[in-house]
């Protein structure tokens, strides 16, 4: 088993003037190294179209990650799909990224545009095979993976737009390669890749999309493992395996909080620095412990950090604040979001008399409830998460 991990993001769009998508992406996870991917848009906008490509989305990853061929998932969907009393069709066009073993991609593509693979900085022309399945003209690729690899798949909404307003036949596939070329090279996180793709679509649009736009945004890469402390142990006889067990690990190490933070500085036997700087008012200034990676204020903190990320998996619009800023909380966002792939967070229990004062909107059970609701956030980002309590 090699040891590349795959870094997904995506990002939508909706027509001008809908409240509903109609293009949908949707994600299974076979196992820890295997998942499908589905990029649906279904025939026109607003409530039908968001239907049709969720039902699509849904049945082709849920068969495809069951074990079931294409021929089956596209016979079914031409079973299921409700037919369009306008037009007389059901139609929703697909593209499947089939990840397995994290080793080999398998494309498969229905009247979408062409998805694009950058490989060393540059566009890659995959191989595909052309498949005719239930009169639907479908192609196929077998693509072994690479690390630094990034495959970009779209809805039409990306190339469609600009039409009549920036450009006269839209924004032309070459463009669009050109531009994530550069993107790729900056070295950004799939989401953050997807985010600006579908930002520049928005603004060719002129700020009023014409049609639902959507990329989905695949990239290969190492694992990165980090490690993050939260609080001191519920017994105090437990400090010395708590550190131990969290200094052993392999990466990068963050602290958060002051107790946790004086407890590991006598651990390492080195002075804990603090600042009284702030980078931003409404987070604590961070510390410095040789030998540490970064040292910040514990609750205050995470619960900043924790909103960053909830923002960051929906709209992305907070990610110029944090990806800049050198406060506690954005550093721990720009390890946690854009570097880590593994993440282990070692959780005391302990009660802090500080949080105990009734006039405080800090307590135990909130405490608990922002390691839980964070690393729900960053499984959704794709990341091995490991929760240890003490």
């Amino acid at each position: 088993m090699n040891n590349l991990c795959t870094d997904i993001g995506w990002k939508s769009i909706n027509h001008a003037g809908e409240q509903l998508c109609g293009d949908h992406v949707d994600i299974v996870e076979q196992d820890e190294n295997s998942s499908v991917i589905v990029l649906a848009d279904g025939l026109g906008s607003g409530v039908k179209a968001s239907i049709l490509s969720t039902l699509t989305s849904k049945i082709i990853s849920t068969m495809m990650a069951n074990g079931l061929s294409i021929e089956d998932c596209v016979e079914t969907i031409a079973a299921t799909l409700p037919i369009c009393s306008v037009r007389g069709v059901a139609y929703s066009t697909f593209t499947i990224i089939h990840l397995i073993n994290n080793e080999t991609a398998e494309l498969i593509q229905y009247d979408n545009p062409m998805a694009i693979l950058i490989r060393d900085g540059k566009n890659y022309d995959y191989n595909a095979t052309e498949m005719h399945i239930g009169g639907k003209k479908i192609f196929r690729s077998s693509i072994k993976l690479q690390e630094g690899d990034v495959f970009v798949a779209m809805s039409d909404g990306c190339p469609h737009a600009g039409i009549g307003i920036g450009y006269n036949f839209g924004w032309q596939r070459d463009d669009i390669i050109t531009y994530m070329e550069a993107l790729t090279n900056a070295g950004y996180t799939a989401k953050t890749l997807s985010t600006y793709l579908v930002d520049e679509v928005n603004d060719l649009y002129g700020g009023q999309p014409g049609d639902d736009a959507t990329a989905c945004v695949v990239k290969v890469r190492r694992r990165e493992p980090m490690n993050i402390l939260f609080g001191p142990p519920s017994n105090r006889d437990d400090c010395g395996r708590m550190m131990s067990l969290f200094f052993s690990k392999e990466g990068k190490h963050i602290i958060c909080g002051g107790t946790t933070s004086t407890i590991a500085a006598k651990y390492l036997r080195r002075p804990l620095r603090a600042s009284i700087e702030y980078e931003k008012s409404d987070v604590p200034p961070i510390a410095k412990i040789e030998g540490v990676d970064l040292v910040t204020e514990g609750v205050i903190t995470v619960n900043k950090v924790l909103s960053y990320a909830e923002d960051y998996l929906s709209g992305n619009e907070l990610y110029e604040e944090w990806s800049r800023r050198r406060d506690g909380a954005s550093l721990i966002c720009q390890l946690l979001f854009e570097e880590a792939t593994d993440i282990n967070f070692y959780v005391g229990r302990a009660m802090n008399p500080a949080h105990q004062n009734p006039d405080l909107p800090i307590n135990f059970s909130i405490k608990m409830k922002l390691v839980e609701e964070l690393s729900r956030c960053l499984k959704q980002m794709g990341k091995r998460i490991k929760v240890s309590y003490f």
